[in-house]
């Protein structure tokens, strides 16, 4: 550390000792939000403020908004119409809410990443086994970002052998080579695009009569039924979507890499809470573009992207269809940074690597290096022709819901860890909330199972 910044540590800062040794520009992000918070409160500096602390919330769930969750919405209103799908959206959004709050309590008071943690405190079997749980699906997941980057960029007649590599070496470059706070906004502003769906969806003209019904009930009927595999396999996607192994990972290690402190815990919640909401009208907006636009094509619910654009194109126009692609571009491009960075943070922790954005490459070619190994294997899978692209899609969406309950159930053990909480420790009402949700995680993909295995278990498939 500079002499410099331990002048400032020193004389700006008693509480900075506190944040781990070696990390100078933490520190020094730290103590800007510190200088932010002295003094007379002004409109200025409270915005200031507020925006210096948003990041990790918003990243986590318009990262979530990927492009293979793009399609799984589109999927979903082209399958269902303006229905059930809806409202269930929102309950996802809280049941996100109450998952990733818990992670920005764990980061605050433990400043630790989450791999870090399981493998401090249950040992090295589960350690790994949740590193490798995490790293097979987020290969899998970047491979549906690569094909959204792929697909979007053929709408401009760009080649595969163009766009992918681009996209693998910028994701590269930012990790590698940025500090986090530039890292972090450079990542925002390419999230901020993520809203690029809402006006498709207003350009559309749907019935939005019908759409407000929808959330009282109206259209709710499931060709079918509720347990029917189409439905299952659905469910499972848009909550695969929604709450991913990946995400706990990243917003603990990302609200520990900002420096935030338990006194940021509010803020990490709001943050969190701007997240979701645009998380929410981006999905409900891609739903309703489909359900008006796409709803009763055959086999609506395997459409890969490709369909989805030639479907938009024609009820839309051309000028639509590009504007789709540009969107998925970006969700594509948004998911691979934020996954990416939990990769590496994932993997620094648990082997005990420097494990900050801040680090200087030749320093921490090793805790880089994992990263951008898995991000090129999930990009080379993708220029191989004639993949399965609407399968490949589901599949990822539902074997991140698979993983889910293993990896909520050890953060669930953290944040019940009195030793490591003290008096942020989990509520019963929390804990009630998280268990309900882990079941509901395990319910759904027992369904799923014997719907898959015995299609005719729970009457004659649609």
């Amino acid at each position: 550390m500079s002499v410099e910044t331990r002048t400032m540590l020193r004389d700006l800062c008693p509480k900075c000792p506190d944040i781990p040794e070696g990390m100078e520009e933490r520190v020094r992000d730290r103590l800007n939000l510190q200088a932010l918070r002295r003094g007379p409160r002004t409109l200025r500096k409270r915005l200031a403020l507020a925006l210096a602390l948003v990041g990790p919330g918003v990243l986590v769930m318009l990262g979530d908004n990927d492009a293979g969750g793009v399609i799984t919405y589109a999927q979903t209103g082209a399958a269902y119409g303006l229905g059930i799908f809806l409202p269930l959206t929102l309950l996802l959004g809280l049941i996100a809410y109450v998952v990733q709050e818990m992670t920005v309590r764990l980061g605050a008071v433990t400043r630790r990443g989450h791999a870090e943690l399981i493998w401090k405190r249950y040992g090295p079997f589960w350690g790994i086994f949740s590193l490798v749980d995490l790293i097979i699906a987020n290969v899998l997941t970047l491979m549906t970002e690569f094909i959204g980057i792929r697909v979007g960029g053929q709408v401009f007649g760009l080649s595969a052998w163009i766009t992918v590599p681009a996209a693998l070496a910028f994701v590269s470059f930012v990790l590698v080579f940025l500090r986090y706070w530039t890292w972090e906004r450079i990542a925002l502003f390419i999230a901020a695009f993520n809203l690029v769906f809402i006006p498709l969806a207003i350009a559309a003209h749907p019935d939005w009569g019908a759409v407000a019904r929808s959330f009282v009930g109206a259209g709710w009927a499931v060709p079918g039924g509720l347990l029917s595999a189409t439905f299952l396999v659905l469910l499972s996607a848009n909550i695969g979507t929604t709450i991913a192994p990946w995400q706990l990972f990243f917003q603990q290690s990302c609200v520990v890499d900002k420096g935030l402190l338990t006194q940021d815990i509010g803020a990490g919640r709001r943050d969190l809470a701007l997240g979701i909401v645009g998380m929410a009208l981006v999905a409900l907006a891609v739903m309703i573009l489909a359900a008006k636009d796409l709803h009763g094509m055959p086999n609506a619910q395997n459409l890969d992207m490709p369909a989805v654009l030639t479907g938009i194109e024609g009820k839309l126009g051309d000028w639509a269809m590009k504007l789709f692609a540009l969107g998925l571009i970006e969700a594509g491009l948004i998911a691979t940074i934020v996954i990416t960075a939990s990769t590496a943070w994932a993997t620094g922790e648990a082997l005990g690597l420097p494990r900050s954005l801040n680090a200087p490459p030749r320093q921490a070619w090793a805790f880089y290096a994992p990263a951008v190994l898995g991000t090129a294997l999930a990009a080379g899978v993708v220029l191989f022709p004639h993949l399965p692209l609407g399968f490949l899609n589901l599949s990822v969406q539902v074997i991140a819901t698979v993983f889910m309950p293993a990896a909520m159930l050890f953060l669930l053990m953290l944040l019940n860890d009195r030793e490591l909480m003290g008096a942020h420790v989990n509520s019963p009402a929390r804990n009630a909330l998280a268990i309900g949700i882990m079941l509901m995680l395990i319910g759904c993909n027992v369904l799923y199972a014997v719907a898959t295995v015995f299609p005719h278990a729970f009457g004659a498939p649609p």
